[in-house]
């Protein structure tokens, strides 16, 4: 048997730390005791598994996953698995904290979690991808559950691996379980507007923000590094939206047309050949060089720590959208911040995402399912009223974006700490 380690991480920062550091400044910016502060820098529960698998060859490989919870004060914790090489068990406790943040701020009933299985999906067969899969649900079979803790589909996973969770948790319990995980395919539970949900709310914060700030999309220049669920659709959205979509890319390469890329030939060109490498009517750059393009908006959509302090002066674009979580290091923030670019936090921009998973957890437990227009209109409610109140505490308090949506997500998480109190 042969035990896959972690490699060394493409993180420069420890996330983790990142995200502590970011409470603290919360904390001090809107007077939070510190006893709070004590509870909520760490994470209730991590929970590190081995998940042996039989590989097509025949050989055994120990992958190493991990299921964190952050806090369960105002629900059940709710957070997606992520598969990929480098993720770290403090990258997944980061990511938990976020989660928690992310649904106070849209205020709904859910906690923080995440996942994470330190591997490489694009170089698992299928069969080896859902063995994989079935075995980690087997080892984190009673950390997970409807009233419990609910996974969906993050970096490197989807609603395939979102069914084989679903059957193998079912399988155990003897009946269909449907709340058990979100972002599964629609024949199994599944919510219309679910793959599209994370892009949608980046639109949604995105079309708020020209909006105060007085501007129009269609007259806007546009770069979204990532091309997966995320940037794909977002990209979409945008360009139908009227805005001009200069650039995009997935993991291997970066395309650029200051006159603008066709995005609906750059799906089907991804879903043809696997790469947007070769795309016509656009030049190959990098991912990192796509980041500094002169554009309006940038919306880095891919992987942490993209933009940090070596980078963040010679980023030209006014308004940044977080698709991703924690795109931006605070180094890089700060610089971002003095240059005057307004930033719409991951934990504001890309929780559609988690909400529309609270709407199919709803729905399932329900067994009553919406049409995708309420879907939608219920998102748009759900992101628009965040963004003003955490909009309204940024003018108020002269402070960061940021600091004003984690402001409004932590008070409401601490809030419910002290309902609740301490047991015993």
């Amino acid at each position: 048997m042969t035990t896959v380690e972690a490699p060394e991480s493409h993180l420069r920062e420890n996330p983790f730390e990142i995200a502590r550091e970011q409470l603290r400044r919360v904390a001090d910016i809107f007077e939070i005791d510190q006893r709070l502060v004590n509870v909520l820098q760490e994470c209730k529960k991590a929970v590190v598994v081995s998940i042996p698998v039989t590989m097509d060859d025949g050989t055994i490989h120990a992958f190493e996953g991990y299921r964190v919870t952050h806090n369960i004060a105002r629900g059940p914790s709710k957070g997606g698995i992520r598969y990929h090489p480098d993720v770290t068990l403090d990258e997944v406790k980061a990511l938990s904290m976020w989660m928690t943040w992310k649904c106070a701020l849209m205020n709904i009933p859910f906690g923080g979690a995440k996942g994470g299985v330190v591997c490489d999906p694009k170089k698992l067969s299928r069969p080896e991808l859902e063995r994989m899969t079935r075995r980690f649900t087997t080892e984190i079979i009673n950390e997970i559950g409807p009233e419990k803790d609910i996974p969906a589909p993050d970096v490197g996973t989807d609603g395939t691996v979102m069914a084989w969770i679903f059957d193998t948790y079912s399988m155990n319990k003897g009946h269909s379980v449907l709340g058990v995980v979100t972002g599964k395919p629609l024949n199994v539970g599944g919510s219309l507007g679910r793959m599209e949900a994370t892009a949608r709310g980046c639109l949604y914060t995105i079309q708020e923000a020209v909006r105060k700030k007085e501007q129009r999309l269609p007259d806007l220049k546009v770069a979204v590094q990532g091309f997966g669920n995320v940037g794909s659709f977002l990209a979409r959205f945008l360009a139908e939206e009227g805005a001009t979509v200069i650039a995009v890319s997935d993991s291997q390469v970066g395309l650029h047309n200051p006159k603008g890329i066709d995005v609906a030939a750059a799906i089907a060109h991804k879903r043809e050949t696997g790469s947007l490498a070769g795309l016509k009517g656009a030049e190959q750059i990098t991912n990192e060089e796509l980041l500094l393009l002169d554009c309006d908006v940038l919306a880095p959509c891919a992987l942490e720590q993209v933009i940090t302090g070596e980078n963040a002066d010679q980023v030209k674009a006014q308004i940044i959208c977080e698709g991703a979580n924690g795109p931006i290091t605070p180094a890089g923030d700060e610089i971002l911040e003095d240059k005057g670019v307004l930033i719409l936090p991951d934990i504001l921009a890309n929780a559609g995402g988690v909400v529309v998973s609270y709407f199919e957890w709803v729905q399932g437990l329900q067994e009553y399912f919406w049409k995708e227009p309420e879907v939608n209109s219920k998102l748009r409610d759900i992101v628009t009223r965040a963004f003003n109140e955490a909009w309204h505490v940024y003018e108020e308090r002269e402070t960061s974006m940021r600091m004003a949506a984690y402001g409004v997500a932590v008070q409401r998480v601490s809030d419910a700490t002290i309902t609740r109190g301490l047991y015993p």
